[in-house]
């Protein structure tokens, strides 16, 4: 990376993988701000993201929220970064830091506090003055973090954020981080839009958003968004950052960046969900999620980077990006739930179960798919409108590798596609599979073994998609084979060749032993589909792995003691061990699982604003707080003393703007889009003797804003203004934990 000084003993970079200790690896990242999240759910939230498949934690480091006025830098509580980082590392997580100074992140000024912002420099250039502010803040950020911002420490540093057209201040901010004493084995910069980038002295880092706030209210699914969901050796997206790109420097957005030939392509902002601005409210569904982080993999990625994986809540009022701020999208002011897998209110999403199936992929076989180069078939899609041919790609070498096949976009629906059968030429002959045409039925993400060694086992190819493997295990009477995990693609048949035969499955039954001319046994268990989104997997290496079927949320300790979260009376769960499931032996830790009602009370109706707040560059304005005050309905949410620490409030409403108030303070808020506004009681301070007020704000009928199908269609049946409580509810769970010899 430009010097000798920050390397981490064991770690390389080849232009096709990461190497730790000569071993391929691939990357999760997941992004998690400390600053939004109150400092004491950082543990629960690592370990949720550690069971969702994340390896490695990426956070910004936002000047404003440190260092609002000048000179007065805070570091504690709940800005403690040091804190923060002891967290990561105890968890045994990597860590990225992206320090800026400018992150965009949708905070305010892009992460400038305004004595930054209003400073006579020339902003993000080598201008000397700038330099005199970025380099006493680097200081700060290094003198919080006493020594822990080493190589043994941090995995990556992120040199300020979206810069198209300054490949020499980057190398400016790289020297006066280094001189501030922080340091890493990778030093990353965000290449999308063009990026001009001092190659070799950063890691170029790409995304994939399937949608975006961004866009103009009125205007179509954007063809940048669309080109996500293929099979693609491009990876430039010329659409992120679009909407702050003139006043940033375009850089040279008109011909895409090309991979650096030093670097594998690798991602640190594959959409995990999407913010909502007031003007467009995309709400991507957990299957958009995971499409396109399936079609980066299969398209060659060597590290899976999503932003945002956990969400949160702006640290004060009035720190985010808005139209008031000069930029051209206004958005909400507390809360930063971001769709994410695991939200604003510490919940894991249904993103969370679609992408985890992936990730324990990725860790199981990492190490193989990660150095495999991604190859396309000849009859490739014309482009992003093409809703007919297949798409597919191969990741292998001298025949074994993975067949990945990604058949989903949303707002405009995939048909089934008929008659599917892949003939793959490769360095061991010629392929053919399934042994008849199958029908792919939209929806379909799956990621086929083909020349897969097990042990010395030789599995042909499988119609399944590859999972995990278990460890085999030595008992006083028994010995239990290694098994490989396969997860059913819905609609097709599960077969498996092995040494010329193909054995057909039914999934959900007992698995198929195979065994090899040595005599070696390798156990094929398949998963039905339906059963995908309650699979977790757990263990950090191969020799701990554990497959646990749920519908409850797990988390494990980095011991790999496993605790379960219920809204059930007790938690159901399922181990497969020694060739059988079993349940799995909890005992109950803390809590009353209990879902309720809450009293509502109607305090003021609400009145039909104007619907007319101003607007920037075509794009709506959000209502102020005096418009709030002035027409949304009011109601009084009586809040039980039962309640813990661990509930929720869920509140099914329709309408333009929700704000939840406590004692007369918003705590946080909502743009209407469809989806339920969730918040920790705890978190909100919602006591049981608190003031907590709902503001919902009618939604005019002829408003301009754009909304996801479903929400459009129930404005659409409104009169004039649509305003709608559904219902209030308490989801409060208990806490088990597996019970082990030890207690």
């Amino acid at each position: 990376m430009g010097n000798d000084e920050d390397r981490r003993p064991g770690l390389e970079v080849t232009n096709r993988a990461l190497l730790r200790d000569g071993r391929p690896w691939l990357p999760v990242s997941g992004e998690l701000h400390y600053s939004r999240v109150p400092r004491e759910r950082w543990v629960d939230r690592l370990r949720l993201m550690r069971a969702g498949g994340v390896s490695v934690v990426s956070t910004y480091v936002p000047w404003i929220h440190h260092e609002p006025v000048r000179g007065q830098a805070r570091f504690d509580e709940g800005l403690d970064l040091a804190a923060f980082v002891d967290a990561v590392r105890s968890e045994r997580l990597e860590l990225v830091l992206r320090i800026g100074p400018w992150i965009h992140g949708e905070v305010r000024n892009g992460g400038f506090p305004d004595w930054v912002q209003r400073a006579p420099v020339r902003h993000r250039t080598d201008d000397p003055a700038y330099l005199d502010l970025v380099g006493t803040w680097f200081g700060r950020i290094a003198a919080a973090l006493d020594g822990r911002c080493t190589p043994a420490q941090v995995l990556a540093i992120q040199l300020d954020n979206e810069l198209y057209d300054q490949p020499g201040h980057l190398l400016t901010l790289k020297r006066l981080a280094r001189e501030a004493g922080m340091s890493a084995p990778l030093w990353t910069a965000t290449a999308w839009g063009g990026a001009q980038l001092p190659d070799p002295e950063v890691l170029p880092l790409w995304g994939g958003y399937g949608d975006g706030f961004w866009a103009d209210p009125g205007a179509p699914w954007d063809p940048t968004f669309r080109a996500h969901y293929f099979f693609s050796d491009q990876w430039d997206d010329p659409g992120i950052g679009a909407d702050v790109r003139a006043d940033v420097g375009r850089g040279d957005a008109e011909r895409p960046a090309a991979l650096s030939p030093a670097f594998p392509p690798a991602t640190c902002e594959l959409g995990g969900g999407m913010a909502t601005a007031y003007h467009r409210r995309p709400r991507p569904s957990a299957l958009d999620i995971a499409a396109v982080a399936h079609a980066k993999l299969g398209s060659g990625s060597a590290w899976q980077g999503y932003y945002m994986y956990a969400g949160g809540t702006n640290p004060g009022p009035d720190l985010e990006e808005s139209q008031a701020t000069g930029y051209p999208n206004d958005m909400t002011r507390r809360s930063y739930d971001f769709h994410a897998p695991i939200g604003e209110a510490g919940r894991a999403a249904p993103s969370h179960a679609a992408l985890r199936a992936q990730h324990a992929f990725i860790e199981a076989f990492g190490d193989r798919l990660g150095p495999l180069p991604a190859s396309f078939p000849d009859e490739r899609p014309g482009g992003v409108e093409d809703s007919e041919t297949l798409r597919w790609s191969i990741r292998a070498h001298e025949g074994s590798g993975f067949l990945f096949i990604g058949w989903h976009q949303p707002h405009e629906p995939l048909p089934a596609y008929r008659g599917a059968q892949f003939r793959l030429d490769t360095g061991a002959g010629t392929v053919v599979l399934p042994p008849r045409p199958v029908d792919i039925a939209p929806g379909t993400l799956a990621c086929w073994p083909i020349g897969l060694d097990i042990e010395g086992l030789r599995i042909d190819w499988a119609t399944a998609s590859a999972l995990t493997i278990l460890p085999g295990a030595d008992g006083t009477a028994t010995r239990t084979a290694t098994t490989l995990v396969l997860l059913e693609t819905r609609g097709v048949p599960v077969d498996v060749a092995h040494d010329g035969r193909v054995h057909r499955m039914t999934a959900g039954d007992q698995p198929l032993t195979l065994e090899a001319a040595d005599g070696t046994r390798v156990d094929v268990l398949a998963v039905p589909a339906e059963d995908a989104a309650r699979v977790w997997v757990v263990g950090a290496h191969e020799g701990s792995r554990r497959l646990l079927v749920s519908d409850d949320e797990a988390t494990w300790d980095a011991a790999g003691r496993v605790e379960v979260r219920t809204s059930r009376e007790r938690p159901d769960v399922r181990e497969y061990v020694g060739g059988r499931w079993r349940p799995l032996a909890c005992q109950h830790v803390e809590g009353t699982a209990v879902a309720a009602s809450v009293p509502v009370q109607l305090v003021r109706e609400a009145s039909t604003p104007t619907g007319d707040y101003g607007s920037r560059d075509g794009r709506q304005s959000a209502p102020d707080d005096a418009v709030m005050d002035a027409h949304a309905a009011v109601y009084r949410l009586q809040v039980p003393a039962w309640t813990r620490d661990n509930a929720v409030v869920r509140v099914r409403w329709a309408g333009d703007v929700a704000q939840l108030r406590v004692d007369g303070a918003t705590v946080t808020d909502r743009f209407w889009d469809g989806s339920d506004l969730t918040a920790s009681l705890t978190d909100i301070r919602a006591v049981a003797d608190a003031r907590v007020e709902l503001l919902l704000l009618p939604l005019r009928s002829d408003t301009g804003v754009h909304l996801p199908r479903d929400a459009a269609a129930r404005l659409a049946g409104a009169r004039e203004a649509l305003c709608a409580l559904d219902g209030v509810v308490i989801d409060q769970r208990s806490l088990w934990r597996e019970r082990t010899s030890g207690g």
